[in-house]
């Protein structure tokens, strides 16, 4: 019979409990692993009971680190998380050599990579993973991870992470796992734009948008966008994707940014990105990024006129 001393579980706090937040945070405390939640918004912590139920305390950054082996940020980008760890009541304040800080947001590389020195200077470990299942996979608990991290501190916290997700890749070292979101993100919103272009050809000519997805789903041209997106937010009239078009024009031009400081020839990202960008213009940023199907025809036509013209010499 083994004698060893069984291993106390890690507990984790999550500082973020938005719309993926707060399915990451029910699948933590699901599994007993959530020591405490925070969020900017009053709002939010005022509803804390019902979207994580009775018992989860809301501490702020400072406190909630000092109960917690892993600091789950799940917020919009850096800037946020460096918000967190500053000041004399923030996380840094906090002495707990060994604590990982695992980084959910979206975010550009060379900042995640201060942000890991920042993190190390303090005897903690750094992850950065950019998630992929929107907020119905963080519900489910059924995210997938692309991790950027040294072993050791994706082994450290894997009990974690596995809490709410399907799968962990470990893509490399440190801002790996934020370089492929990008990267990610980039190919998946073109297929978005790319296959709305294409099903509002069709329907010009008469083919119903249903009878394009099915076709395109029996094809070649199928996707996640044309098995599960276009079924699920858009054939079904429900345009709730759970993400804004703001976050896809934030996501679009940084990736189109970190290629071109790498001196990384593009066309489709920098594209995209434009298109996302006379979204924004057009004041669409707080919408569903799924209603952009229904502006399709109005935003080709604004990136049609805009090639044409004449460049100012």
């Amino acid at each position: 019979m083994s004698t060893g001393a069984v291993a106390t579980p890690l507990r984790a706090g999550v500082i973020g409990i938005g719309q993926m937040g707060r399915g990451i945070a029910r699948n933590l405390a699901a599994k007993g692993l959530l020591a405490a939640a925070w969020d900017i918004r009053e709002e939010t912590r005022r509803e804390a009971s019902t979207l994580l139920g009775p018992g989860i305390p809301i501490l702020p950054p400072g406190e909630l680190a000092a109960c917690s082996d892993v600091v789950v940020f799940v917020v919009p980008g850096s800037a946020d998380i460096e918000a967190c760890l500053s000041g004399v009541d923030g996380i840094l304040a906090v002495d707990r050599p060994g604590q990982v800080f695992a980084d959910l947001t979206t975010s550009h590389p060379d900042a995640t990579r201060r942000l890991a020195t920042l993190a190390a200077a303090s005897g903690r470990g750094y992850l950065d993973a950019g998630m992929t299942g929107g907020a119905a996979g963080a519900d489910a608990g059924r995210l997938s991870l692309m991790v950027g991290a040294e072993p050791a501190v994706l082994e450290r916290c894997r009990p974690v992470l596995e809490a709410f997700t399907a799968r962990v890749l470990h893509v490399g070292g440190p801002a790996s796992g934020h370089t492929m979101k990008l990267i990610h993100n980039m190919v998946l919103h073109t297929t978005f734009l790319a296959t709305s272009e294409g099903c509002r050809l069709a329907e010009q000519a008469g083919i119903r948008l249903e009878t394009a997805i099915a076709v395109m789903n029996a094809g070649n041209a199928r996707s996640f966008i044309t098995e599960q997106r276009f079924p699920n937010h858009i054939l079904s009239g429900r345009f709730d994707g759970r993400s804004t078009v703001s976050n896809l024009a934030k996501d679009l031009a940084m990736a189109a940014t970190y290629a071109r400081d790498r001196g990384t020839p593009g066309l489709y990202g920098p594209l995209t990105a434009s298109l996302l960008a006379q979204a924004m213009a057009d004041g669409l940023g707080e919408r569903d990024f799924t209603t952009l199907y229904l502006e399709m025809d109005r935003l080709l036509a604004s990136a049609a006129k805009a090639s044409s013209q004449p460049d100012t010499p």
